[in-house]
């Protein structure tokens, strides 16, 4: 970080450039995690959360969640009490 990010951290405020690193490791391990679900043939992700954790001269940043596979309900199914939810 340089010394006007320092300053800008003891006293308030975005740091420009470290936001838009943060915001783009961000992106990158949502994407990730999107093309993981793909390969493993699901077409959505459930449960979503990040974390982050220091590292020397950077940050890490994970992204994870359930691959799940979503399919629409049949509009002429027979109703199973199984699938029905609660009114």
């Amino acid at each position: 970080m340089s010394i006007i990010g320092g300053l800008r951290t003891l006293f308030g405020g975005r740091v420009g450039i470290f936001s838009d690193l943060c915001e783009s490791a961000r992106e990158e391990s949502f994407q990730l995690m999107l093309s993981h679900a793909r390969r493993m043939g699901a077409n959505a992700v459930v449960g979503v959360r990040y974390d982050t954790g220091p590292m020397v001269g950077a940050a890490e940043v994970l992204c994870y969640g359930t691959a799940v596979v979503v399919e629409p309900l049949q509009a002429h199914a027979p109703t199973d009490e199984r699938h029905v939810a609660s009114p």
